[in-house]
């Protein structure tokens, strides 16, 4: 498939976590299939939500460096 943006470029297939995703390596432009958003926002809230996490967060330290969440694992091209 050609990149939308760039007409010329074809799309790179990726899989992260079992989803797939297709980008483009000259805009790094990402698109998704149906359904494929909806798996990475559900993972998200549940990565989110895991038991206790509420609690975790009032006591835990964050660490001064960022911590890669499941967003930037999967886009990290």
């Amino acid at each position: 498939m050609q990149c939308p943006s760039c007409k010329d470029v074809s799309l790179v297939n990726a899989e992260r976590e079992a989803i797939e995703i297709d980008y483009c390596p000259n805009c790094h432009g990402i698109w998704l299939d149906r359904g494929e958003l909806d798996k990475i926002i559900e993972r998200s809230v549940s990565d989110a939500m895991g038991p206790g996490a509420a609690h975790r967060e009032q006591h835990v330290q964050k660490p001064h460096k960022q911590k890669r969440n499941l967003i930037t694992e999967l886009f990290d091209f």
